[in-house]
C-alpha cells in the first residue's frame, strides 16, 4: 500500500501539473504510471476514445456480491495560484483550486490497498474528467462507459472542505449539493438615438425590468423553508451613451436542492420572460444550460449505512454536514446508480476556488483510512 509520504508527494506532483476539463493528458498519463506499481493481480485498466482522458481501473472481487463505484473527478480551474509553496502550478492561468489533486491521491491510496488486499465485492474507480465544466459525468455515463463490469451498483466519491478540520467526515441524508443550471437571455429591441427614444425600443430598460421580475420568483414564488437560487450575474448591453441599445443579454445561474425545484423555477423563468416580451412589445430568447449539474441526492439506504460506519469507526471524526449550494456533476451519476457523496475536511486558509486555496495534506491518510474501513465494512453486508 502507498504510504502516507509516497501519498503526499504523488498529490504535489499532480498540484504541479493542473489541466482544464477534457485537457487532462498529463494528468491521465501520470495516473497510469502510479498505477502500474501497483500489483496488478487484480486490476484491469481500461480508456475509451469515446472520453479519451477518463480512466477507469476495476479491481476483481474474491467473492463478489456487487460492484462498488469509487468516483474522483481529475480536472483544475482557470485560476493562477497564489500560494507561495515549492510545488505549486507549472501550467500558468490553472489551478488545483478545488482540490481535485487531493481527490485523486486519495484515490490512489485506496486502489493501492485494494491491489494488494483482493476485496471480497468487485470495484471500479472512475478517474472522471471535466467535472468543473462540460459534465464530465454526464459524458461518461452516457457515452456507455460505465457499463458491463465497469457498472457500479452503487457508487461513492468526496469532495474536500475547507471549512471542517482536517481528515473530519461530513455527510447527511438527503442532498448534499444542489443543481445547478446556466440561463441565458436575450433581448432584441430596436435601437436608435438617444433624443428619440419614441422611435426605438430600449433592450436596456427591458432589461431592468426583467431583472425586477425575475427577482419575483424566489422572494414570493418559493416557500421560504425551501431552497432555491436565481441569480443574474451579467448583464451586457450598449455601445455607446447616446445610442439606445437594440439588445441586451443577460447570464446567470438557477440552484436548487431538487431537480423539481430548478425546473419549477426554469418554468416561471419562462413565463416571466413571455410577460415581459409581451409587454414591451420585444423578442426575448431565453435558454438553459444544465448538463449533468443535477442535485447531488445521497441514496438514503446506502448514506444511513454510510454514516452509521462513519459514526462508530474508532479512527473517523464525523459531522453531519448542511446541505451547500455548490454544485458538482456527480448528481447526474447518482441520478442514474445509487450511491453516496461526502465531505473531508481539509481546513485550508483559502476556500474552494480561491487562489490561495491549501488543503492540510494530513487529510489525505486520514481519508484513505476512514474510506477504506467503510468499504471493507461493506463487503461484509
Amino acid at each position: 500500500m502507498l504510504t502516507e509520504a509516497k501519498l503526499i508527494q504523488i498529490r504535489r506532483q499532480l498540484h504541479q501539473i493542473p489541466e482544464l476539463a477534457l485537457q487532462e493528458t498529463k494528468t491521465q498519463a501520470y495516473l497510469q504510471q502510479v498505477i502500474a506499481t501497483l500489483p496488478e493481480t487484480y486490476l484491469t485498466v481500461a480508456t475509451s476514445p469515446k472520453l479519451p482522458t477518463a480512466l477507469l481501473v476495476r479491481v476483481a472481487g474474491s467473492q463478489p456480491q456487487r460492484t462498488i463505484g469509487y468516483r474522483t473527478d481529475i480536472d483544475a480551474l482557470p485560476v493562477t495560484e497564489n500560494n507561495d509553496l515549492t510545488f505549486k502550478s507549472t501550467h500558468p492561468g490553472v489551478m488545483h483550486a478545488c482540490g481535485h489533486d487531493i481527490h485523486m491521491t486519495v484515490a490512489l491510496g485506496l486502489l493501492s490497498y485494494f491491489a494488494e488486499q483482493q476485496p471480497r465485492d468487485n470495484l471500479v474507480f472512475f478517474f472522471q474528467p471535466a467535472e468543473e465544466s462540460e459534465s464530465g459525468g454526464k459524458l461518461a455515463y452516457d457515452r456507455g462507459l460505465l457499463s458491463g463490469d465497469l457498472r457500479p451498483d452503487e457508487f461513492y466519491g468526496l469532495h474536500d472542505n475547507p471549512d471542517l478540520p482536517t481528515g473530519t467526515i461530513g455527510c447527511r441524508l438527503g442532498t448534499l449539493f444542489a443543481g445547478t443550471s446556466e440561463v441565458n437571455v436575450t433581448i432584441h429591441g430596436t435601437s436608435g438615438h438617444a433624443a428619440f427614444p419614441q422611435k426605438a425600443n430600449d433592450a436596456i430598460v427591458i432589461a431592468a425590468s426583467l431583472v425586477m421580475q425575475l427577482q419575483t420568483i424566489v422572494a414570493r414564488n418559493i416557500d421560504p423553508t425551501v431552497c432555491g437560487v436565481l441569480t443574474i450575474g451579467k448583464i451586457t448591453a450598449g455601445t455607446i451613451r447616446n445610442v439606445i441599445a437594440g439588445e441586451a443579454r443577460l447570464e446567470g445561474t438557477i440552484r436548487g436542492l431538487t431537480q423539481e425545484m430548478i425546473g419549477f423555477i426554469q418554468h416561471r423563468v419562462r413565463e416571466i420572460v413571455a410577460g415581459v416580451a409581451l409587454t414591451y412589445h420585444a423578442q426575448i430568447d431565453v435558454t438553459f444550460n444544465q448538463g449533468g449539474y443535477y442535485p447531488v441526492e445521497n441514496d438514503p439506504t446506502l448514506t444511513a449505512n454510510f454514516i452509521r460506519y462513519m459514526r462508530t469507526a474508532a479512527d473517523v471524526d464525523f459531522q453531519t454536514t448542511p446541505p451547500a449550494m455548490t454544485g458538482e456533476d456527480f448528481g447526474y451519476l447518482l441520478s442514474k446508480i445509487p450511491g453516496t457523496m461526502f465531505w473531508l475536511g481539509v481546513d485550508s486558509p483559502g476556500g474552494l476556488h480561491a487562489a490561495n486555496f491549501q488543503p492540510n495534506e494530513a487529510a489525505i491518510f486520514k481519508g484513505v483510512t476512514a474510506i477504506r474501513g467503510f468499504l471493507c465494512d461493506r463487503m461484509t453486508q
